[in-house]
């Protein structure tokens, strides 16, 4: 019996290098994945928490809970293994995304959730085209395939409850999409010269200055012990998944990566079963379906691809 604990390091140790000797693209897609389900998760709680104490003083909360979980990890570390190359760079992404977030959060009340969730999932075609337009990316046609397949998906899922009743705030909702996607953009041209982790924590830090002067100026509520510990876990959840999204960045082009997007509406249907008992309905089991089967064949052609480039200079060279 307490063999298995003896051996956990080594067989972690063992899944790790088989991970880090998959195929870039690969590796960056799963690392995106893993991202989408905590943030999925992050969504679920953040969502309870605006009810319960408000939607700028929990955006506030929930990224001074970051700094709380990231700072042993910076004490431990030294200050100057978190000393970016470019100051100026980390606050622009951080003031990038405090206003997609404060965007999101002035049209999230009122906007339908299919509606919201069919928006939102707009961001990984603008994101394609930003990549194509300012990162160079070279735009294969597997990838767009995947994305709009992705699309589809989703849409087979909300199409049925969209509403078009938001008004103007659906435009408020889409403006906060297309900041998200400007922020990843950045992301991804600082994640080439920036470890993941220091792009994490800074914008963790960018975020929360940015967000206390909001909180401040609306009613304060104090949190609750519970909510603290619900703060906690976002701060927790948000860190990793940003930091598991940089990587995902890092390791491959962001247009690869932007179909895995899709799958956060995978996750979304299997919590709300899992936590609530809410079965899936035909539609999102098709649309589930659609969005895995999209992500899967895009991870096996960029597989298929780079083992091709790898082989090419040994065949095509002279005896």
């Amino acid at each position: 019996m307490p063999l298995f604990p003896i051996h956990l390091p080594r067989r972690i140790a063992l899944l790790r290098s088989r991970f880090e000797r998959l195929d870039p693209v690969p590796r960056g897609m799963l690392w995106a994945a893993l991202a989408g389900l905590q943030f999925t998760i992050l969504n679920a709680a953040l969502r309870e928490l605006t009810r319960k104490i408000g939607p700028f003083e929990t955006q506030f909360l929930r990224y001074l809970a970051g700094l709380l979980i990231l700072l042993p990890w910076v004490l431990h570390t030294g200050l100057g293994h978190w000393r970016p190359l470019s100051i100026p760079g980390q606050f622009l992404r951080g003031a990038v995304h405090a206003a997609g977030l404060v965007l999101w959060f002035l049209a999230v009340a009122h906007v339908s959730l299919a509606d919201t969730t069919a928006i939102s999932f707009t961001g990984p075609l603008l994101i394609m085209v930003g990549a194509s337009l300012f990162l160079g990316e070279q735009m294969r046609w597997a990838r767009w395939v995947a994305v709009c397949a992705g699309l589809g998906g989703v849409l087979l899922v909300v199409g049925p409850r969209l509403s078009g009743q938001g008004g103007g705030y659906t435009l408020l909702m889409l403006a906060a999409t297309t900041v998200f996607a400007g922020s990843y953009l950045l992301s991804k041209a600082i994640a080439r010269h920036e470890r993941p982790e220091v792009i994490v924590a800074w914008q963790t830090l960018t975020v929360a200055c940015l967000s206390l002067p909001l909180a401040l100026m609306g009613p304060w509520i104090w949190p609750s012990p519970s909510h603290w510990a619900l703060l906690l876990l976002c701060g927790s959840l948000g860190s990793s998944g940003h930091y598991c999204m940089t990587r995902a960045f890092k390791a491959a082009d962001i247009s690869a990566t932007q179909p895995v997007k899709f799958l956060e509406l995978v996750w979304a249907s299997l919590l709300g079963w899992i936590l609530f008992g809410d079965l899936p309905t035909a539609w999102t089991l098709a649309g589930g379906a659609v969005i895995a089967t999209a992500t899967i064949w895009l991870a096996r052609r960029e597989a298929k691809e780079a083992a091709m480039a790898r082989t090419l200079p040994l065949s095509s060279a002279p005896d």
